[in-house]
């Protein structure tokens, strides 16, 4: 019997082969590495013709096990090592699979040894136990990537509990993602944007189990797209990779009442990849905040006060399905086909109650509000996928087709003193995207890309309001009519000269947008065309250490709720209220980066700058109406004018013991904002509002694991977001930690893991907002809490068979996970 392959024996083997290597080097060759020649290649797996990053690359004295030089392979699959000419017998390994060699081979001067390519060892394979355990965040040169598999602070959670653990990436408590402290970001789930009306929503419903690992793009090339003024996040989803048939299965329990059950399957033979994912989730969220205004009047003496005390409880049921097949056509063709699909349904109760008070803060009455609302959604998507492999070398093409149907309902019944209302929202999107991608190496170092994007979309949106009679309220309710279609062009072309490499793209992007208000025939339409240039240089100091620069035109297009006039009528008092007049934002994005690599250390740091012109922003004004005495604040979007962002962020990875790893992120920025609004008041004059604002902020996040007796894994982090001023107010600093224990179980076949979210139930969004009408000179000042989910408390069990524990993608299926082909490197 074959001994097992443990953890311990694999870092311990690549520990002494990098330290003696290392240390012979040093100790037999001159300091200038003069008598040095290259040794190059590229490492791929057979079938699938996929470069394999993390191969061994040993380079021997004929019939000697002695290893002299070596090296591992970067993510495409290459390698250079440098040794002194003579004659070698160089060997090629990667776990798993059959290791190559090539005996007594002359090397006299600079040798390209071409495409390595190594088969699975199906023997080896049946008995690895545990692999070499990826970092949970692994820091590259263009984009971070978080391994969602190694976080347990996400067992049992969603992938909004997933974005929320990604270094430079926050969630506040309405669901909403920033990248950077912005929001004008661009989701992509597999690299295609996600179809969901309620993207927000969609992320809270998605279970993180089906999450593989997070990509976080800030300063992304001319082949994605344009969208997304700060960056990208590409989210992408589990698929099974192992050779026959293998899976994992996933149950978890929480309090407040939370409970699923998920399996990810995969059968795979030589020529077909079956797999599927599906998992059943019950979701219980307890929330609430509170709203304390103070009234004054033109003389600053006090009016009146209202205090506002909301508690919210929210239920979800949702199912989450996933299958397909990749088919290899031919040994350099792949085609994949998949289906996904998602229903949800949810209840939510929404209890308001008011006090007033007069000028002298006596009470003088009391009210409430309770909206109980049923939310439904179902979504169905087809994927396909061919990707044609010319060689070895890059030369490919490869095409998608995404087809989808949305629909989103939602009804509520909102019962206030003395009557109630009830609005009915029902939403259906069509999705249908065309890519196409051409990839075409030029030589050594460079290569050319071309492709095509169309996006074609369709949204109706039926809202209504109605009183105690059933009878509709012209001024709340209508029918919204969406369509947008998006047509792209896009060409780069990246080369290498010495130890600088270069990337350069143009993108064309054609967008027809028509808004339409069916109820009172206002038909708008909006349409432009934009050029997107984007440029990437990159230094390589050394192996450890490498300087990038870069620059792109982003645009963030408004969707959704920002556009459409629906009012949100939880609230009587504060309402919002879409904009559909908006126009897209462009942003040019400036990026400065620097990376370094040590033994136990990753560290990585940028300054980054972003010039928006006609940016989104939230304004409130009183819109005439008053209930009970207290004026009604409308909250809605507008083109603000100029924003200007400047900022510093730095990453560590730390791993100062074999059973501790640190991980910390930290972003400083100032943002700088130019505009005014102008509205009409009540008696019809003309109001304006000085927007102008500066603010300083910070965000840091630190995660630290440690593996304790008796192998258990503990995971700790940390997160606080600064406090920030606003045009009509601040939003105050937000603290919240999280903890998880984790212990395998059944021979590493099962594992066991418990975590609390927000430990010290602090995770509030607190605020001031001032408000003035500069023709009564009468203000107010808020001051509101809202937190959308209490602490939890989440139990789960994960049993795996025919499945290693910490399974490596090593044989990664052949799909675009970011939007056309691969990313440039030099």
């Amino acid at each position: 019997m074959k001994p097992k392959i443990t953890m311990k024996k694999i870092k311990f083997a690549v520990l002494l082969v990098l330290f003696f290597t290392s240390f012979y080097n040093y100790a037999q060759q001159p300091p200038t590495g003069k008598n040095k020649v290259k040794v190059t290649g590229k490492v791929f797996e057979k079938v699938s013709k996929q470069p394999l990053e993390y191969a061994t690359i040993s380079i021997m004295a004929p019939n000697d096990t002695k290893v002299i030089a070596g090296g591992i392979t970067n993510p495409k699959g290459e390698f250079e090592v440098a040794v002194a000419p003579g004659t070698y017998d160089i060997k090629v390994e990667f776990i798993s699979f059959k290791s190559t060699e090539i005996k007594g081979k002359n090397i006299s001067g600079d040798t390209n040894l071409g495409a390595v390519n190594l088969s699975e060892d199906a023997a080896q394979l049946s008995e690895v136990v545990v692999r070499a355990e990826k970092s949970t965040v692994e820091i590259k040169l263009d984009k971070k990537v978080y391994n969602v598999g190694q976080d347990m602070m996400v067992k049992g959670g969603t992938v909004s509990d997933v974005l929320d653990n990604v270094p430079s990436v926050s969630v506040d408590t309405e669901g909403n993602v920033s990248l950077r402290g912005s929001d004008n970001i661009r989701i992509l789930i597999d690299g295609r944007p996600s179809n969901a009306i309620n993207v927000a929503e969609a992320l809270r419903q998605l279970p993180a189990d089906a999450i593989d690992k997070v990509e976080v793009i800030t300063n992304p090339s001319a082949r994605y797209d344009a969208e997304g003024g700060s960056g990208l996040i590409n989210i992408i989803l589990k698929k099974g990779k192992n050779q026959g048939f293998n899976g994992t299965f996933i149950a978890s329990t929480g309090l407040p009442e939370t409970y699923g059950l998920s399996a990810n399957l995969n059968y795979k033979t030589e020529k077909l990849n079956y797999f599927t994912t599906a998992g059943y989730n019950y979701r219980t969220n307890e929330g609430g905040g509170e709203t304390n205004t103070s009234y004054f009047n033109a003389d600053g003496t006090p009016k009146g006060f209202l205090d506002e005390d909301r508690d919210t409880k929210r239920t979800n049921d949702g199912f989450n399905g996933r299958a397909g097949i990749e088919w290899t056509v031919a040994p350099n063709t792949f085609w994949t086909n998949a289906i996904n699909y998602q229903k949800n349904s949810g209840n939510t109760t929404d209890l308001i109650n008011y006090s007033n008070y007069d000028a002298a803060h006596a009470f003088t009455g009391s009210s409430f509000r309770l909206n109980n609302g049923d939310t439904g959604s179902e979504n169905v998507e087809y994927t396909s996928n061919l990707i044609k492999n010319f060689n070895d070398k890059g030369h490919k093409l490869t095409a998608d087709l995404s087809i989808s149907r949305n629909t989103d309902d939602s009804n509520s019944i909102i019962t206030a003193s003395p009557n109630y209302n009830t609005t009915l929202n029902n939403q259906v999107q069509k999705q249908v995207q065309l890519q196409a991608d051409y990839v075409l190496p030029l030589g050594k170092g460079s290569q050319f890309e071309a492709g095509y994007k169309g996006s074609f979309g369709d949204l109706n949106n039926r809202y209504f309001v109605t009183d105690d009679q059933g009878v509709n309220d012209p001024n709340l309710s209508n029918t919204l009519e969406y369509k947008e279609n998006i047509n792209a062009l896009y060409t780069s072309y990246g080369f290498k000269v010495n130890k600088f490499s270069y990337l350069f793209g143009l993108r064309w992007e054609d967008t027809n947008i028509e808004v339409n208000l069916l109820d009172n025939n206002d038909y708008n339409t909006k349409k432009y065309n934009n050029l997107f240039p984007s440029a990437f240089i990159s230094y390589e100091i050394s192996d450890q250490s490498n300087f990038t620069a870069s620059y792109s035109k982003r645009l963030t297009r408004p969707r959704g709720r920002f556009m459409n006039p629906a009012v949100n009528y939880s609230s009587n008092v504060n309402i919002f209220q879409g904009n559909p007049d908006l126009d897209p934002s462009l942003t040019d994005k400036y990026d400065i980066g620097y990376i370094k690599r040590w033994d136990k250390v990753t560290f990585t740091t940028s300054a980054y700058f972003e010039d928006t012109k006609d940016v989104f922003s939230f304004v409130r004004t009183p819109n005439g109406e008053e209930v009970n005495g207290i004026p009604v604040i409308l909250s809605r979007p507008i083109n603000l004018g100029k924003e200007q962002k400047f900022g510093f962020e730095f990453t560590f990875n730390y791993s100062p013991y074999k059973w501790w790893k640190l991980n910390s992120n930290f972003n400083l920025y100032n943002v700088k904002t130019t505009g005014s609004n102008t509205y009409t008041d009540v008696n019809g004059n003309d109001v304006v509002q000085n927007l102008d604002n500066q603010a300083n902020t910070w965000f840091a996040r630190v995660s630290s694991k440690i593996t304790l007796p008796y192998k258990i894994d503990w995971q700790l982090n940390g997160t606080y977001n600064g406090e920030q001023k606003t045009a009509q107010g601040k939003n105050l600093g937000q603290f919240a930690m999280n903890t998880a224990f984790s212990k395998d179980v059944m021979k590493d076949k099962g594992t066991i893991a418990f975590n609390i979210s927000d430990i010290f139930n602090s995770r509030i969004m607190r605020s001031y907002t001032y408000l003035q009408n500069d023709t009564t000179l009468e203000s107010q000042t808020s001051y509101g809490e809202m937190q959308f989910r209490k602490r939890q408390f989440n139990l789960s069990f994960t049993y795996r068979f025919n499945k290693p524990k910490n399974e490596r993608e090593k044989n990664a299926q052949p799909r675009n996970e970011g939007d056309g082909g691969g990313e440039f490197q030099g």
